[in-house]
């Protein structure tokens, strides 16, 4: 008779699944506020706001303090671990902010991408030693998820094989390790669009890094019950002259998810991935709204078309905080919409159309 390891126990198993069913609870998402310092300098570069401490925890503050109205589309948000240990002016803990909103506290673990020795410029992402430390610690002081962050590149010749065994493999083993230590985590194989690439290159590379990935979560025997996806949306390459509509996004879309990821994961959180707020929504709905089989809760993790109309109000100027946090809760609300095909295009907001594409995008 063959044995087959089991890590997890039952009552585990269920502690997990009942956290990633909350998350991708109908008309809600995550809110990505899990950018680095160095991600946040850019962010705060355009506004003219000094990239210190103290403003990327004032900043922080205004997102989590919005109207209580925002966990009717907000289920979760990452942290980053600087902003996850912050509090707010009065000294409420951030995580206790989120979590009397019931609103789940995640973290982002990995340690950043490097590069990939022997291919053409790709790169993987480090952070396992201690990895599991972290996740312990993070796990007592009120992180119920987390997220790693893997990218993928469509060149000439990648994503490439080493590329995709190498993701696929770093992600099973942060997976493995955050259900250990009672974290849902979020997987993150994300597929670049930068290029001159078609919607149908895109939809088959994607395809082909989504079936590493999952073909690795199997070999690490990891419970899918209790783990969710942040893949992007399937769409041309930035500098591609073709376009897609967003059917035909949400077409291609749909048909890579279910030729690769099991019914028995939790859900989809799909990145914005440098979409304008508008775009990311339009296409949200679109994927919701197409007639494929979609056996998850397709939902969203959105970090920049959650957050560029409340930069753009907010400008470092503590009389903007109300009307930034109105923003937000505009975005947030669009997108609850589209999660679940409801959403009619009529919610513009201050920077809804502009473009949030950075090339090779890294944080």
């Amino acid at each position: 008779m063959p044995t087959f390891p089991q890590y997890l126990s039952p009552e585990k198993e269920e502690e997990l699944r009942k956290i990633a069913n909350a998350i991708v609870a109908p008309g809600k998402g995550i809110l990505a506020a899990d950018e680095s310092t160095g991600s946040v300098g850019k962010r705060f570069a355009p506004i003219n706001v000094e990239n210190t401490e103290e403003n990327r925890r004032r900043y922080r503050e205004l997102l989590f303090t919005t109207d209580n109205a925002i966990s009717e589309n907000i289920s979760g948000v990452i942290m980053f671990h600087e902003t996850f240990y912050q509090k707010t002016a009065e000294g409420v803990p951030f995580t206790k902010v989120l979590q009397d909103k019931n609103i789940i506290p995640g973290i982002k673990v990995d340690k950043g991408v490097v590069p990939l020795m022997g291919t053409d410029n790709e790169c993987t992402t480090q952070g396992l030693d201690g990895l599991s430390e972290r996740c312990a610690q993070y796990k007592k002081d009120g992180a119920q998820f987390a997220k790693w962050r893997c990218v993928l590149k469509i060149q000439k010749e990648s994503p490439s094989y080493q590329a995709m065994l190498e993701n696929a493999n770093v992600l099973a083993r942060y997976a493995s390790i955050c259900q250990q230590n009672g974290l849902v985590p979020i997987v993150e194989p994300e597929v670049l669009p930068d290029g001159e690439h078609d919607l149908d290159t895109a939809e088959k590379a994607t395809e082909q890094v989504l079936a590493f990935t999952y073909k690795a979560l199997a070999d690490h025997h990891v419970f899918l019950e209790g783990t969710l996806l942040k893949p992007n949306m399937i769409t041309a390459g930035m500098s591609c002259s073709k376009r897609g509509t967003p059917a035909e996004n949400a077409r291609a879309t749909v048909l890579c998810l279910s030729r690769t990821v099991p019914p028995a994961v939790a859900g989809v959180t799909f990145l914005s991935g440098g979409q304008s707020e508008e775009d990311a929504s339009t296409n949200l709905n679109a994927i919701n709204t197409d007639s494929g089989r979609k056996p998850w809760p397709l939902t969203f993790s959105f970090g920049r078309a959650l957050q560029a109309s409340v930069l753009k109000i907010w400008q470092g100027k503590e009389e903007n905080v109300a009307a930034a946090q109105k923003q937000l809760l505009l975005r947030a609300k669009a997108n609850g919409l589209a999660a679940v095909g409801k959403y009619q295009g009529d919610m513009a907001s201050a920077a809804a159309a502009d473009s949030l594409f950075v090339a090779q995008h890294a944080y």
